[in-house]
């Protein structure tokens, strides 16, 4: 069940484009990527749309923005924050399908009518949704379809379960930025009708250094040099050891899907 967003996150999302800036390395290198069935779904409902513009908006390091290029002729990645637009042109070099492009979800700098498909993986909550609807209004095509995906981090085993606990308990803002407050209500606004959702699964195995760098990928985990930081490293090394098995740890997802066109008022 989402929550509503606290009044005080909606300040604090002034700053979001910036939150990531020394967590780039830890984000390509540890992050999850989005599984193949969803990818595959997600083309199969766009028919001709496939063959024209895609814009990733808050693409980041370019996790999806390289899973959809093999699919359209065109994939605008737009990202405010320079240090992960930059891994992302890393990431792309050399590809003719790839455009890079500086802007937010509010203000694309895009022309009107552009995009087939918008996308935002990972990064929706983080966007004023009123502003952003008018200029995802404005730069789609008439027929063109938005899709916000998420990858819901599950609790599902032992060791997640007491990883999500030591969040909620020493990360500095990890009740506030979680994507998981963004209700249904306020998506079927967004969309201007009840939108449709899908789940995939999807999943990472990680040795103790792995689950530091997931935990250090994430704009709310401890930095070093505080108690938190240190506290919970020893706490996830103690889970680690009681949980992990020849090795290693999963992180389970539920990749979530929204996909839809958007309609000016709802109609719900």
């Amino acid at each position: 069940m989402r929550t509503s967003v606290p009044e005080a996150f909606e300040e604090d999302m002034l700053d979001s484009t910036k939150r990531f800036s020394d967590r780039v390395s830890d984000y390509v290198k540890y992050r999850p990527a989005y599984p193949p069935s969803m990818i595959e779904f997600l083309v199969s409902r766009l028919e001709s749309k496939r063959h024209g513009t895609c814009v990733d908006v808050g693409s980041g390091t370019g996790i999806l923005t390289r899973e959809l290029i093999p699919h359209f002729d065109k994939v605008v990645g737009v990202e405010p924050n320079d240090a992960m637009r930059q891994a992302a042109e890393a990431l792309l070099a050399g590809n003719p399908r790839f455009v890079s492009a500086s802007g937010t979800a509010e203000r694309t700098g895009l022309e009107s009518g552009a995009a087939d498909l918008v996308t935002a993986a990972q990064a929706f909550h983080w966007f004023d949704k009123s502003r952003t609807k008018t200029e995802f209004m404005r730069i789609l095509k008439d027929d063109g379809i938005v899709a916000i995906v998420w990858n819901d981090r599950l609790a599902d085993t032992e060791f997640l379960a007491k990883y999500d606990e030591l969040l909620k308990k020493y990360a500095t803002d990890y009740n506030e930025v979680n994507h998981q407050n963004v209700t249904g209500e306020e998506l079927g606004d967004f969309y201007g009708h009840d939108v449709e959702r899908f789940d995939f699964p999807n999943s990472q195995d990680f040795d103790l250094g792995g689950v530091y760098g997931r935990l250090d990928s994430s704009s709310y985990a401890p930095k070093p040099g505080t108690r938190e930081f240190d506290i919970i490293r020893k706490e996830l090394a103690r889970a680690f050891e009681a949980c992990s098995i020849s090795g290693k740890v999963s992180f389970n997802y539920r990749t979530e899907l929204y996909v839809g066109a958007l309609r000016a008022s709802s109609s719900r």
